[in-house]
């Protein structure tokens, strides 16, 4: 079996848009890494970036199940000693709203160079409105 290089100009990329409303975090993530990887194509290959553009829209209005709303927590880290934040979900939601949906997918692409550049594919839209219509995305149902 040989291994399958496609030339990065001959790649054909669409635009795909998800809406997050009343969805978990997770499942939209998933779809949306997949797209962004590129799984979906015949092409497919782990080591190169052949995904589709993805918006996700209404990313503020994503539901957590159980009582995670109260319970999952946010770390960053600034480098210095006792530089450890904390910042619970539902602050997190108000003061960035597309922060939760973002984590979600960049955790689910690949780690290095290859991820962060697919990462760059993702637009994710707290509200239900985009400026991307000129690319005529295609709705994704989950």
């Amino acid at each position: 079996m040989d291994t399958i290089f496609v030339k990065p100009d001959s790649v054909e990329r669409k635009w795909y848009v998800i809406d997050a409303e009343g969805k978990a975090p997770g499942r939209v993530a998933v779809k949306a890494a997949s797209l962004l990887r590129g799984k979906h194509k015949p092409e497919f290959a782990p080591h190169q970036d052949i995904g589709d553009f993805v918006i996700i829209v209404n990313a503020e209005k994503i539901q957590l199940s159980g009582n995670k709303k109260n319970q999952k927590v946010y770390y960053r880290h600034s480098g210095y000693p006792g530089g450890l934040t904390a910042e619970p979900f539902l602050k997190m939601i108000q003061r960035k709203p597309e922060f939760p949906m973002e984590r979600a997918v960049f955790g689910m692409l690949p780690k290095g160079p290859l991820g962060r550049k697919m990462y760059t594919h993702l637009k994710v839209y707290a509200g239900p409105d985009h400026p991307h219509a000129a690319q005529k995305p295609v709705p994704v149902e989950l």
